[in-house]
């Protein structure tokens, strides 16, 4: 009793440091392969700053390593999630020294490697991240101090008394008279908030039988709901994040950075603001954990995705000879091995990579296609969308969508811009869609900041386009979605399978089929689905419905609890199909199998003697000159 008394006492008062460095090892231990830890030392090595022995990275260090583009401005950003990271996991030692230790935990939360190390945690970093941006809200800035010389000098004293370091660096600490950190961080008056444990930091300390530590710190960490994100530097983040989002992990940034254009810029920024804008920052001057713990999860679950190759670059080091490294011993510890001093070798030109998209639509480009793989997987879009049908090319009609989409055996994107209709409609046209339409229609939808009226909604379909009689086509993946002036996802529901329809009134998402016959005492009007998007038979205008209660093939939103409809016409229609060659093959395929069943109906229609056959069909009054009126026969 005495013995498991005194060292449970003896665990309680192991040091918040102690217990950073011991999850570094562990980390460095689980979590890579000895020759990652290679690379990655020889990274860091290569390019630290050398202050009295202390080995660390600055933050021009670090924007240069990863090629971040000066011209979108989030560089000062990035550090400050990485000197946040670094602390992991107590809060109240950042914002740390990016050393060796801090970078490697830095890597392993932005590549979610914790899961190796961290099996009761639960693999979500999105919590960890808006730590790492959130500042509390009275001050709402950026601003945050950046370690000083102090700092470095305590850091050196804590190096000279520990006997073991990760990386023979010092380890992470909270240097004497070193206080500021990260406002987010900053004790407030939050008895009354309940206990905000994070997750990841809770199973990191279980895992080191260190608990009780933790909730000390946590006792001076300010609860999470009192802090937000700046909109300014959120929309940075934003832009950054959709750059990297077609990254592959040994793919350098610097090729997407040459893409910035000044026009390129000021797409991204419009498409920044239309997901900004799905957070609602007309009513805050930032962004909650509340909103951003709904959004993200319902709206932009793979966001941060880009995150991870960008930050597998410290595992690609250019200076190490992987055929000398291979006849080297891999069974020491990865941290016990002596530096590498390795020669420099050439390195090998880029080989240039098939482009993002064969080519660019009236409404997808690639920051579009980035928006997109923010919800759905960006491995089923990048360098894999064929263009099947646009509108500016082949003509606005229904028989052109048949004859370029319906023979793609796979799943499909169709997108549609246009500008707002007016409450009260206006001209004959106008007029005469309304009639088609439920006489009470819900208020227009949100405008965020735009001006102009222009909305972009769109749908994936999971399965091939076909004709809609009875029954409407698609599956549980389908999901409608707007990109402009808010960013939405609308994903499928099993209360109906009305998920898309086909049909001679037009193209219908969520709504029900057509009725053949118009049933006595009911209603001529097209019925929409709660959640429904409908472009009419001549593709000249459309209706997106949201009713919030819900009840239809797909959900309401997440992010707008009110009812609204918007009516538009329509400017812009594509449809892109995904797959790659063999899909594409498959459609050939098929239109050559249609070209020679229409040959062969042909010749089968007119015989081989075409004079006889001409001559019945004239005795049949069906061809020739029959100018003569026709009589009675009595």
């Amino acid at each position: 009793m005495g013995q498991g008394h005194s060292e449970e006492q003896g665990a309680h008062q192991v040091s918040t440091e102690q217990l950073s460095h011991e999850l570094a090892l562990r980390f460095a231990r689980k979590c890579f392969t000895p020759l990652e830890i290679t690379h990655f030392k020889d990274v860091f090595r290569s390019l630290a700053d050398d202050q009295d022995g202390i080995h660390y990275w600055k933050e021009e260090t670090l924007c240069r390593f990863l090629v971040i583009p000066d011209a979108l401005g989030p560089g000062p950003l990035v550090y400050q999630m990485a000197t946040y990271l670094g602390a992991f996991p107590f809060p109240s030692l950042a914002p740390s020294i990016l050393t060796i230790e801090a970078m490697l935990k830095v890597v392993v939360i932005m590549t979610e490697r914790y899961g190796r190390v961290l099996k009761r945690g639960k693999a979500d970093r999105n919590k960890l991240l808006f730590r790492s941006l959130a500042v509390f809200d009275r001050r709402m800035s950026s601003v945050y101090e950046k370690p000083s010389q102090d700092a470095l000098n305590s850091s050196k004293d804590e190096y000279n008394n520990t006997d073991e370091t990760a990386v023979s660096s010092p380890v992470q600490s909270r240097p004497a008279g070193f206080t500021a950190g990260f406002a987010v961080d900053q004790p407030v008056n939050d008895q009354e908030e309940e206990e905000d444990d994070d997750e990841l930091a809770l199973a990191a300390l279980d895992s080191l039988d260190a608990i009780e530590v933790f909730k000390h710190d946590q006792r001076v960490d300010t609860k999470i709901h009192h802090a937000q994100i700046p909109v300014d530097n959120f929309r940075r983040l934003l832009m950054l994040l959709l750059v990297i989002a077609p990254l592959d992990a040994q793919e350098s940034l610097s090729r997407h950075a040459e893409r910035l254009t000044d026009k390129r810029i000021q797409g991204l920024r419009r498409v920044a603001d239309s997901i900004l804008w799905s957070f609602t920052p007309e009513q805050n001057a930032g962004i909650f954990y509340q909103s951003f713990n709904t959004i993200i999860p319902a709206s932009l679950p793979y966001m941060f995705d880009g995150l991870n190759p960008l930050f597998e670059h410290f595992l690609f080091s250019k200076n190490i000879d992987l055929s000398k490294r291979r006849r080297q011993s891999t069974t020491s510890a990865p941290w016990s091995s002596p530096g590498l001093t390795s020669p420099t070798i050439s390195q090998v030109p880029d080989i240039p990579l098939e482009p993002l998209l064969p080519r660019e639509g009236e409404i997808l480009d690639l920051n579009v296609l980035s928006q997109l793989a923010f919800f759905l997987k960006g491995s089923s879009f990048f360098r894999r969308l064929r263009p099947l049908y646009l509108g500016g090319d082949a003509g606005f009609s229904m028989g052109s969508i048949e004859q370029k989409v319906f023979n793609w055996r796979a799943p499909s994107l169709l997108l549609v811009a246009g500008t707002r209709l007016p409450q009260e409609p206006e001209g004959a046209r106008e007029r005469a869609f309304a009639d088609t339409l439920p006489p009470k229609r819900f208020p227009n939808g949100a405008s965020g900041n735009s001006t102009s009226g222009r909305v972009v909604f769109g749908a994936y379909l999971d399965v091939p386009w076909k004709h809609t009689y009875k029954e409407a086509v698609g599956g549980t993946e389908t999901i409608l979605f707007q990109l402009e002036p808010i960013h939405d996802v609308f994903r499928a529901s099993t209360i109906s399978k009305d998920y898309a329809t086909f049909t001679k009134s037009g193209v219908g998402f969520g709504n029900p089929p057509p009725r053949a016959k118009l049933v006595s005492g009911l209603s001529s009007h097209i019925s929409l689905g709660a959640v429904s998007l409908l472009l009419d038979e001549s593709l000249e205008f459309g209706v997106f419905n949201h009713d919030s209660t819900g009840g239809g093939s797909f959900h309401p939103s997440q992010v707008r609890k009110t009812d609204w409809q918007d009516r538009f016409e329509i400017e812009s229609l594509e449809v892109w199909g995904c797959g790659g060659d063999e899909e594409a093959e498959k459609q050939r395929a098929a239109w050559a199998f249609e070209e020679r069943e229409a040959a062969a109906r042909k010749t089968l229609r007119m015989g081989k003697d075409v004079e006889s056959d001409r001559a019945l069909l004239e005795m049949a009054g069906l061809v020739g000159n029959h100018n003569a009126s026709g009589g009675s026969m009595g």
